[in-house]
């Protein structure tokens, strides 16, 4: 193998032990890219020296979902197994935690039927809401990491053969995700900690607003009622501790689904279920998209934000400094859990109901506070070393978060 075995098993401890914080007794359910499975494999391993019940893998495939574009009745792309999530949807209320490996090929349907690719995802967002909705609640401990698959490799790095690209893939994600230090787990505490003082200060400023200036952006962003920043490693509702996302750089809370007013650029396309949208522009009127543009896969985006509802409406907004270790790379990684942390970001769709300071919201008191509701999730980058950010006050009171897309505030 050219991928540092090492390394490997040690981003599956870390997933294990830090990642999803697997506890002696509980289930694993487990999805990943087929090509994965030397991860997968030595997941497991860890998985059940922790103590784990069982461990249950669900596998992609991309050729098998190709075939499915090329062969498939029309009837198809209207349909998705919600007898599956269903299912998980049951196993995450018996406690079973919830670990992602993701690394697809992220243009994989770039070629294909837009208004085909649209439907599969409209219908795939519809049955998997039994599974979205207890993660978004942060009902259990859950967790994504990443695999160096090589068809990413490939299109990350053009100019290399498909062995130099994938190990330079992996050994970037290595690096993003800690575990090419002597004791990841132990940087990971750092790292959890620092992220904490960014979010306890935020938290201490209770801003109303974030107001994001720079080119193409002049977006004025009001913050839920009863907000609460989170960054790092939190606490589920079953008092477990864990990391969501192994790389994070950002800290997060729910926006007011109302009050958002202004335009903003996107500042890295946008990779969404295997098709590549580049340049996005929108305006935003009383918390809603009004106007979008996009110059590669516009009527992608366009379809997405068709998808119902709440997808006009924002449902996450997270800060992340220019100074990051995934920004310093220089990469564009063509997938969302790299890139937006790599750069301040917004979600399109369903808000983190965590993000409440109480933690016991009925979905209408929720909806109430400026929470957003919706069957689809999307981040997308906004941040650069040309955006500025101000925090707002409920008495107007302006207090600088970023310039030049660092955080303008220092700590002793």
């Amino acid at each position: 193998m050219i991928i540092d075995e090492k390394k490997l098993d040690k981003l599956a401890e870390l997933a294990i032990k830090t990642g999803v914080a697997l506890q002696r007794g509980q289930d694993l359910l487990l999805t990943a890219p087929i090509e994965a499975l030397p991860l997968v494999r030595r997941i497991a391993v860890h998985a059940y020296k922790e103590g784990a019940n069982i461990v249950t893998p669900l596998f992609s495939d991309p050729e098998i979902t190709l075939s499915r574009f090329n062969h498939a009745t029309d009837e198809s792309f209207d349909k998705a197994p919600s007898w599956l999530f269903n299912g998980m949807g049951e196993a995450f209320d018996n406690n079973t935690a919830r670990l992602a490996v993701v690394g697809e090929d992220p243009l994989l349907l770039s070629n294909q039927d837009p208004d085909k690719v649209s439907r599969v995802n409209k219908a795939t967002s519809v049955a998997y809401k039994p599974a979205r909705e207890r993660i978004t609640r942060f009902d259990i401990n859950w967790n994504i990491i990443s695999w160096p698959g090589q068809a990413w490799a490939n299109q990350m790095f053009p100019d290399l053969n498909s062995e130099e690209a994938q190990k330079k893939l992996a050994n970037a994600i290595f690096k993003a995700s800690r575990v090419d230090t002597e004791n990841p787990i132990e940087e990971w505490k750092k790292h959890n900690a620092n992220l904490r003082k960014w979010s306890d200060w935020l938290n201490n400023m209770d801003f109303a607003y974030l107001h994001f200036n720079g080119p193409g952006t002049n977006l004025k962003v009001g913050l839920a009622d009863g907000h609460e920043w989170m960054g790092g490693a939190s606490m589920a509702q079953n008092g477990i501790v864990c990391n969501p996302n192994i790389p994070s750089e950002e800290v997060f809370t729910t926006p007011h689904c109302l009050r958002v007013d202004g335009e903003v650029s996107a500042t890295k396309p946008l990779s969404h279920q295997g098709s590549l949208i580049e340049n996005i522009k929108v305006k935003f009127e009383n918390g809603k998209i009004t106007q979008a543009n996009a110059t590669k896969g516009e009527k992608v985006l366009l379809k997405v934000l068709d998808s119902d509802e709440g997808a006009r409406r924002l449902g996450e907004v997270a800060l992340v400094p220019d100074n990051s270790p995934i920004s310093q790379t220089g990469l564009l990684f063509y997938n969302t859990l790299f890139d937006e942390n790599a750069a301040c970001h917004i979600a399109l769709g369903q808000c983190y109901t965590k993000c409440f300071k109480n933690q016991s919201l009925t979905k209408e008191e929720i909806s109430s506070q400026g929470g957003n509701s919706s069957m689809i999730h999307i981040d997308w980058m906004i941040g650069s070393n040309k955006i500025d950010i101000d925090g707002i006050k409920q008495n107007g009171d302006i207090t600088p978060i970023f310039r030049k897309g660092k955080w303008a505030q220092k700590f002793n």
